[in-house]
């Protein structure tokens, strides 16, 4: 492949490395550091003027520090007249913060009452505390100040690399996929799906009598459509939130004397799965997996992956998982480099990549 240069940054050089291997070229030489200030450090060593530029940079790790280096990476191409510059985002970086956190709303029956009841005050003479209406609808919790609004980093972020100089993005499985909507350049969206579903039918034992379920309703369109590809069955835990905590957990299906498998996109403080799974056992489940396209990891997740009842929990590495893998022996890896490699390819030659997913789904 001619005139096409592949770039990593510091978050996950491991898979940069396996996609160009995959593509059959060399990984692009940068230099990357820091000055003895911490302001990051980017230099270029090979010549991008007039070529195809693919940056890698996951958001892992030391989050903010690899955004800025990624936006500094875009404009040294752009300084070297490189003619089309491709960012891709295995893990896109703030992709949890596309809008304001609504954890602390009333539900919505209880707004209405909250409404009607501070409508009929009126009745009493006695005027309404300033925003008594608007904190009533919007569950709104004032002390003294705005406690509610929060700041939209990601669309900051979205903003950021356009102004940086980027012309494409790739980006695998967002959090909120309403997200393409804050770019004005193109976006490919793409799925860790066809690599998931190889994984379950070479690495399950008796995968064809397993049930999928989904550990939450937000999940529920990514289990199903796994769901009708392998012809499983499916079920769904319903959780409430009572005081801040998970408390009540239900499962809708059956999955009594079967294998389960968990399915999330995310699993970063583990208590998501760890709760799943408990649930699971209690009511008869022969085997749990877990398999998440993105696992972070953080704080106490791996201690509670390792005392849970989970047989095996699954995640790509677009998070690099060399040192999870060596705290929990449960951990297992799913390589997406060669679909990443092949996505590359297509947008380079002019290709459809969404064929790739559509062909998938008539298998």
């Amino acid at each position: 492949m001619k005139n096409i240069v592949v770039l990593t940054g510091s978050s996950h050089p491991k898979l940069a490395q396996k996609i160009s291997e995959s593509l059959g070229i060399e990984l692009g030489s940068c230099k990357l550091g820091k000055f003895s200030n911490q302001e990051s450090s980017v230099e270029i060593k090979d010549s991008v003027r007039e070529k195809h530029v693919y940056i890698i940079q996951s958001g892992c790790g030391r989050v903010n520090d690899n955004v800025i280096e990624l936006f500094i990476l875009i404009q040294a191409c752009r300084m070297g007249s490189a003619k089309r510059i491709t960012v891709v985002t295995p893990l896109f970086p703030y992709s949890r913060q596309s809008e304001r956190s609504q954890k602390k709303r009333l539900p919505q029956h209880q707004i209405g009452t909250e409404i009607m009841s501070s409508l009929l005050q009126t009745n009493d003479q006695q005027p309404l505390p300033q925003g008594t209406f608007a904190q009533s609808f919007m569950g709104m919790e004032t002390d003294g100040g705005y406690r509610q609004w929060c700041a939209r980093a990601g669309t900051l972020v979205a903003h950021l690399l356009q102004a940086a100089g980027a012309d494409h993005l790739i980006a695998m499985d967002l959090h909120d996929p309403q997200y393409q909507g804050f770019f004005q350049i193109p976006v490919d969206l793409i799925y860790a799906e066809p690599s998931i579903i190889q994984w379950i039918r070479s690495e399950i034992p008796g995968w064809r009598q397993a049930v999928v379920v989904s550990p939450d309703a937000g999940g529920a369109k990514r289990a199903t459509s796994i769901c009708n590809k392998l012809n499983l069955d499916f079920a769904l835990i319903h959780k409430e939130d009572v005081g801040g905590t998970r408390e009540s957990m239900g499962l809708v299906g059956e999955v009594e004397g079967r294998p389960a498998i968990i399915l999330d996109d995310m699993i970063d403080s583990g208590s998501t799965i760890g709760l799943a799974s408990e649930v699971l056992k209690r009511h008869g489940a022969t085997e749990i997996y877990a398999i998440a396209v993105h696992g972070v990891f953080s704080g106490p997740a791996l201690e509670i992956i390792n005392k849970s009842p989970v047989t095996a929990v699954a995640c790509t590495n677009s998070v690099p998982q060399d040192e999870f893998c060596a705290r929990c022996p449960k951990l297992r890896t799913i390589d997406i480099a060669p679909m990443i490699g092949e996505i590359i390819r297509r947008t380079f030659n002019g290709e459809s990549v969404t064929q790739l997913f559509v062909h998938d789904e008539q298998l």
